[in-house]
């Protein structure tokens, strides 16, 4: 009988453990931060300067034919003011950030620029990649 009273006593509970880990589990799933996808592949241009940015804003890609996209959308440029103003509401965003793939025409991303500064936005940027 006092065999397994000194059995019992030895056993680890591991409940507290799996509490702990659990805790954590849920600790991280939440504090994880998502990037929102495109959904069209962009090969951002090099830039020396390029700074990292944190944004909360609209993004906005330009594609290698010039088609823009905003949250996986394809957008033709003649309906993207109204679908940016329309999501500029929504978001209670104040920036933009444009991707646009390197061999995007200058016209497309100056079209776009211009077009997102006629909505009143005044902080917007370009993405780059540092080299």
């Amino acid at each position: 009988m006092n065999l397994d009273v000194a059995e019992e006593e030895a056993a680890i509970d591991m409940t507290p453990m799996l509490d702990v880990v659990f805790i954590m589990l849920i600790f991280f799933i939440v504090s994880t931060t998502f990037v929102r996808d495109q959904g069209v592949e962009i090969n951002r241009p090099t830039a020396g300067t390029a700074k990292v940015q944190k944004t909360q804003g609209i993004i906005i890609a330009i594609d290698n034919q010039g088609k823009s996209w905003i949250a996986g959308q394809a957008i033709a440029l003649a309906q993207l003011k109204e679908h940016l103003a329309v999501k500029l509401a929504q978001d209670r965003a104040s920036s933009v950030l444009i991707k646009a793939d390197t061999t995007t025409s200058t016209g497309d991303l100056i079209a776009v620029l211009d077009l997102v500064r006629s909505l009143g936005v005044e902080s917007v940027a370009v993405a780059t990649v540092q080299p």
